[in-house]
C-alpha cells in the first residue's frame, strides 16, 4: 500500500476496517464483502476514479505513522462486532490508530462503530444498550439544533428513518464535540468530533450498506433481536430480512415500503447515502491547515 502524493488530483481513501480476521471472512460468508470492502465499493460508487487503501488497526501488523496518515484525503472506519470498552490489545490498537488519525489532520467518517471508536479515542464513553438494542431500521431520526444547520446533515428532512442494528452506544461525548441528531432509542445518532488537529463526522447508523447487507446482518442475528424482545420468533426476524432484501431489488415497491413503514430517506441509495455525499463535499474546508 502506498500512501498518494498530496499534488495528485485524484481523490485516496483510506478505509479502517476493525473486525477481526474471523470477522471478516465470516462477513465475507454471509455477505460477500468485509466491511471495509463495502465501504470500498460505495466509495468507487459515489466517487469513480478514487483510490481506495483498506486497514485492519487492530491487527498486529496494521500500524500506521501520522505521516503515513496525513497522505490520504480522507480516513473512513467502519462498522464491526467490536466492543470499544473492552480493555483487549485489539481495541487498544483500534483506539490508538483513530487517535493518529486526529493528530494528522485527515478529516474522517466513520458508521456504527466507527462512530464509538472516534468517541472513544477523543475521550468519550460508550457502553453496552441496556436491555435493547436497535435493528435493521432506525426510526425517526431528528437533527437537533445544531444538527439542522450542520452540513453533516444538509437535505435530510426534520426525520428519517436509516438502517442500523448495534447493541451498543454512545453514553456521554468527548469535549468538542457536537451532537447533531437523536432518536427515542440512541440518544447519539450523528456528531462530529474535534479533537487534536483533527475532524471526525459520524452516525451511529449505516448510510454505506445496501439494504441487502442489512437484511443478511439482521437475519444472521435473529436469536439476538427475539432475546432483547424486538420479535417473537426468529421466523419473524427472516421474514422482516426477507422483506428489506425484497426492498433492495425494489426500492420504489409500494407495498414493501407500506409493510417496512419507510419512504424514500431509508429506500433509495442516493438518500441513505447523504450523509457519506455531504462528507465528500466538505472534505476540502475539512483538513488542517
Amino acid at each position: 500500500m502506498r500512501p498518494h502524493h498530496r499534488k495528485s488530483s485524484v481523490p485516496h481513501y483510506l478505509i479502517a476496517q476493525s473486525e477481526l480476521p474471523q470477522e471478516r471472512e465470516a462477513r465475507r460468508r454471509r455477505a460477500g464483502k468485509s466491511s471495509g470492502e463495502t465501504y470500498a465499493a460505495t466509495l468507487g460508487q459515489m466517487r469513480p476514479g478514487a483510490e481506495t487503501d483498506i486497514v485492519s488497526p487492530a491487527d498486529d501488523d496494521a500500524a500506521m505513522s501520522v505521516e503515513r496518515l496525513a497522505h490520504y484525503d480522507a480516513v473512513f472506519l467502519t462498522g464491526s462486532p467490536m466492543h470499544v470498552y473492552d480493555d483487549t490489545p485489539e481495541v487498544r490498537r483500534q483506539l490508538d490508530f483513530m487517535r493518529r488519525v486526529f493528530a494528522a489532520g485527515v478529516p474522517s467518517f466513520g458508521s456504527c462503530a466507527g462512530l464509538q471508536i472516534a468517541v472513544a479515542a477523543a475521550g468519550g464513553q460508550v457502553r453496552k444498550m441496556p436491555e435493547r438494542m436497535e435493528a435493521m431500521i432506525a426510526r425517526r431520526i431528528s437533527a437537533t439544533e445544531d444538527g439542522r444547520s450542520h452540513p453533516l446533515l444538509a437535505g435530510r428532512p426534520g426525520s428519517w428513518d436509516a438502517p442500523a442494528i448495534h447493541g451498543d452506544e454512545v453514553l456521554e461525548l468527548p469535549p468538542g464535540a457536537t451532537l447533531l441528531a437523536s432518536n427515542a432509542v440512541t440518544r447519539v445518532q450523528a456528531a462530529e468530533i474535534r479533537f487534536d488537529r483533527g475532524v471526525f463526522w459520524g452516525v451511529q447508523y449505516h448510510p454505506e450498506l445496501a439494504l441487502r447487507e442489512i437484511a443478511v446482518a439482521v437475519a444472521a442475528q435473529a436469536a439476538d433481536l427475539v432475546e432483547a424482545g424486538l420479535a417473537d420468533h426468529e421466523d419473524e426476524v427472516k421474514a422482516r430480512a426477507a422483506d428489506l432484501e425484497a426492498l433492495h431489488d425494489a426500492p420504489d415497491n409500494r407495498a414493501l415500503r407500506w409493510r417496512l413503514g419507510v419512504d424514500g430517506e431509508f429506500a433509495e441509495e442516493g438518500l441513505r447515502r447523504r450523509e457519506i455525499a455531504n462528507f465528500l463535499t466538505h472534505l476540502p474546508h475539512l483538513r488542517a491547515r
